[in-house]
């Protein structure tokens, strides 16, 4: 079945091109376009394109569906070009001719638009609790591990005393300013497009306020052209904020694939969350760090992906733009499935303790030397200058204590102003209106 049929015969190769993998992709849209098409025979009904009764006939039939999209039982039949027109197929099978005015004022072009925003809303929502739970871990380490002292690097070298607790409490405020880019992304996602049809709006007296309001939209794309053009700069954003996220886990998974080598020995993972050697007895692989490391890289370079599908094309609706699911649908789960592995990961990771008391790091504290001379009268200068030749000379000792007080540093980590700082980014996203008028169109 195509929307579009007019009894002609499309040649199989050219239909199979065109189609692709079109059909896998919309199964994850259907309950979404279910959902859209709830909203639009409401509005429908509303200007008088619907009776009562007709709607009265298509609601439960079309909340039925979406139930069966949420047991897994929702298939795009063989034949079928995609969503839009199997839950039309599938209305007109059970409820006769009523099944075909579900179309009336609608264009596939902004069926697709609005499938693509709400299950963006609905996944993006996901990933915020997904990083919410990798925050309170990371947070909780950090706590945990203040105190324990660790070399911090430049250049791959022993520079400074770090702390544990720097070192996961600064992964916790990376995600603060993901999640920044995330709450940008949202709110481009948040904007209604139904009613812009094939990117020229409708002769219809199409209420598009009422579609609004019903999704729980923010507010809508005005211009009917420029909801059209949306079409991939929506997931394009998206795509940015999810790379952001993932840059910061990336980053993550290779100190601690760094730090677990027996050359560092910083950490450790327990035996369960480790794989081993064919040949090797004694090998105990961070795998899963691994995976996560070139999964998340893979993932930065999904902006790059769809900007390169959707760059030079001109206003309008083009076919390019059905590449674009084909990379974005599936990067949630790929993201989801990353953090939610490091948020295990980290929970159940091994600090070492008394690191520092190793002679290795014993140049470390140079520094502190150099400020103890500065604090006590001694020019920076002369102070900087008498502890590098009494390393050259093999003379250094280590001071007896460290006293660092300024804000984020090792005596004072500010991990409840950066909690702080992420509750007030995941307030604003206000997922409650979404849920709450989603909630509204299945009851």
């Amino acid at each position: 079945m195509k929307l579009w049929d007019k009894g002609t015969t499309v040649n199989k190769k050219i239909e199979d091109f065109t189609i692709g993998r079109d059909r896998e992709m919309d199964v994850e849209l259907a309950p979404f376009d279910i959902l859209g098409t709830m909203a639009h025979i409401t509005m429908l009904q509303k200007v008088g394109l619907l009776t009562s009764e007709e709607l009265e006939q298509l609601l439960p039939e079309l909340k039925r569906l979406y139930q069966v999209t949420q047991n897994e039982g929702f298939v795009i039949e063989e034949g079928v070009e995609d969503v839009h027109s199997q839950v039309e197929m599938l209305l007109t099978a059970a409820l006769g001719d009523v099944g075909k005015k579900v179309h009336s004022g609608r264009s596939r072009n902004d069926q697709v638009l609005l499938d693509l925003k709400l299950y963006a809303r609905h996944r993006i929502q996901q990933v915020t609790e997904g990083v919410a739970d990798l925050f309170s871990a990371l947070q909780k380490r950090s706590e945990a591990h203040k105190n324990d002292l660790m070399p911090g690097y430049t250049h791959l070298q022993v520079a400074m005393p770090s702390s544990f607790g720097l070192w996961f409490g600064a992964y916790a405020e990376s995600l603060v300013d993901d999640m920044h880019l995330l709450l940008a992304a949202y709110r481009i996602v948040n904007q209604n497009p139904l009613g812009a049809a094939a990117g020229y709006g409708s002769s219809f007296p199409l209420d598009r306020q009422e579609t609004t309001r019903l999704l729980g939209f923010d507010e809508m794309s005005y211009n009917v052209v420029y909801a059209q053009m949306g079409r991939g700069k929506m997931e394009r954003s998206v795509a940015m904020a999810m790379a952001s996220v993932a840059a910061t886990v990336s980053k993550l998974a290779m100190d601690a694939c760094l730090y677990m080598s027996q050359n560092f020995n910083f950490i450790s993972l327990p035996d369960e969350l480790t794989t081993g050697s064919s040949i090797m007895p004694h090998k105990k692989n961070p795998d899963v760090f691994e995976l996560i490391r070139a999964k998340c890289n893979k993932l930065q370079a999904l902006p790059q992906q769809i900007m390169m599908i959707t760059s030079n094309l001109p206003s309008g609706y083009f076919r390019d733009l059905q590449i674009t699911k084909e990379v974005f649908i599936p990067a949630f789960d790929e993201l989801i499935s990353c953090i939610e592995l490091t948020t295990f990961a980290i929970e159940k990771m091994t600090v070492k303790q008394d690191l520092m008391k190793n002679p290795l790091y014993k140049l470390a504290f140079s520094v502190e030397e150099v400020n103890a001379r500065v604090l006590a009268g001694v020019p920076f200068r002369e102070a900087y200058k008498q502890v590098g030749q009494e390393i050259e000379k093999g003379q250094f000792e280590v001071p007896a204590d460290l006293n660092h007080t300024h804000e984020g540093s090792l005596g004072n980590l500010c991990n409840q102003q950066i909690k702080h700082k992420m509750t007030h980014i995941m307030e604003q996203f206000a997922f409650e209106k979404m849920q709450k008028a989603i909630q509204n169109l299945l009851t």
